[in-house]
């Protein structure tokens, strides 16, 4: 029997991985609601807040959607739709899945079909690894955290360097993934530019759509502003790979 990325059983199971997730959200929002009751808060209030809520999960919703369909045809659907609707990210997501490819001699995004084999062995890198941030925050965590509090609560200048100091390092280390073939324009080749040009079209679009998001009326905008400049970036990447080859 041939085994496809695409099969029946591979959907039951992540579908109901997936069910059982939306069934834990069903539960605490029941619970949030009946709180709410109990301490006083007025039922239109508590219907805004939800309906609120429920209109602004639309944009991360519609990243999450582009995601699914950027891994999916090396990985089907079944994969990405159970990674993205439980803990992951587009970013993340490529990265353990263009490593795990790589190391068996495959290119990500040029993969006409997987053996169950290797099938298992990028699902294993890709769920494996973002697992460790689960096993450390319990562990780690309120140590980690008692010990920014600390350090804010002594120096707050430097508690603020720390704090922005990890994020820029995180960001760093995507930032970098960008740039790892641009040596490659040293050698005549111009396919490094590609990831580059891609990120500056979207950091464009973000920024303008920050900046117009302060504007009366607009702010709305910074709720759209990841998927907006998201799906502009694949966009901008055909024109572009089609420049630069």
């Amino acid at each position: 029997m041939s085994f496809s990325v695409n099969s029946p059983i591979l959907f039951i199971v992540a579908g109901i991985a997936v069910a059982a997730v939306l069934a834990q959200s069903i539960f605490f929002l029941r619970k949030a609601w009946k709180r709410g009751l109990a301490i006083g808060m007025d039922r239109a209030r508590l219907r805004r807040t939800a309906r609120t809520a429920a209109i602004f999960t639309i944009a991360p919703a519609a990243a999450i959607v582009i995601s699914v369909i950027t891994l999916s045809k090396d990985l089907g659907v079944p994969l990405p739709w159970l990674r993205l609707s439980v803990v992951g990210n587009l970013s993340y997501e490529t990265i353990a899945a263009t490593n795990a490819e790589s190391a068996m001699g495959l290119t990500f995004g040029q993969v006409s079909g997987l053996s169950a084999r290797q099938y298992v062995t990028i699902a294993s890198v890709m769920t494996v690894s973002i697992m460790v941030g689960i096993w450390l925050v319990p562990v780690i965590g309120e140590k980690l955290q008692n010990g920014m509090i600390n350090l804010e609560n002594r120096d707050k200048k430097w508690g603020e360097i720390f704090t922005s100091s990890m994020f820029i390092g995180m960001i760093s280390a995507f930032i970098g993934y960008v740039f790892c073939d641009f040596g490659t324009v040293f050698r005549g080749e111009s396919s490094g530019l590609i990831p580059v040009c891609v990120m500056a079209v979207a950091a464009l679009i973000m920024t303008g759509l920050g900046l117009a998001s302060k504007k009366p009326g607009l702010r709305i905008l910074a709720d759209y502003a990841l998927p907006v400049s998201l799906v502009a970036g694949m966009a901008a990447a055909i024109p572009i790979t089609a420049w630069l080859g």
